[in-house]
């Protein structure tokens, strides 16, 4: 196994995260993304919650601003949009190592054979929750998956431009190590 590319969350970023939800945050395992002003955006999940259930959603949006935006492009219809490009050979291909990608990662982490090979958001054969794939895009980076880039283009959100309810309350953590996403 290799070594997950966060460090373990701060009580003060689990709480930001926590705030964000609206309910206790679980499994939060570290930062994957990060809003401008330090806030998380995407948690990684561990693959298996402490109450032993298996969570195959690693990369979790976390953020009420992005949440929203993807929320607002799921209702219009844009998920129909985006799976029709699944009909491009070189898109369904990314998509693939996308999907492969996914399973790496979570893999580095925890073995948890019930979901052995399954990743989220609909990879890799359909386009099911744009809010996996966005969360998933913004934790491996541009051009990783190419169905979450698309969701977060289309979006009115951006996590260059800070909508938090706190600015920054990641960075009052004095335990914090690292904020760049």
């Amino acid at each position: 196994m290799t070594t997950p590319p966060f460090a373990p969350p701060t009580a003060a970023e689990v709480a930001v995260v926590t705030a964000q939800l609206g309910r206790p945050a679980r499994g939060v395992i570290g930062i994957a993304a990060r809003c401008a002003c330090g806030n998380p955006v995407v948690v990684a999940t561990a693959p298996r919650l402490d109450d032993g259930t298996p969570f195959p959603t690693l990369y979790y949006l976390s953020h009420p601003a992005a949440t929203a935006a993807i929320s607002t492009l799921e209702a219009t219809g844009v998920m129909a949009e985006l799976g029709v490009e699944l009909e491009d050979p070189a898109t369904a291909a990314a998509y693939r190592a996308a999907h492969e990608s996914y399973l790496a990662d979570r893999a580095a982490i925890a073995d948890v054979p019930e979901i052995a090979g399954f990743s989220a958001g609909g990879m890799p054969e359909r386009v099911k929750c744009l809010h996996a794939l966005a969360a998933h895009a913004l934790a491996a980076g541009p051009g990783v998956n190419p169905i979450g880039d698309r969701a977060l283009a289309l979006s009115s959100w951006s996590p260059a431009r800070c909508a938090c309810a706190d600015p920054g309350a990641a960075h009052r953590d004095p335990e914090r190590r690292d904020v760049a996403s």
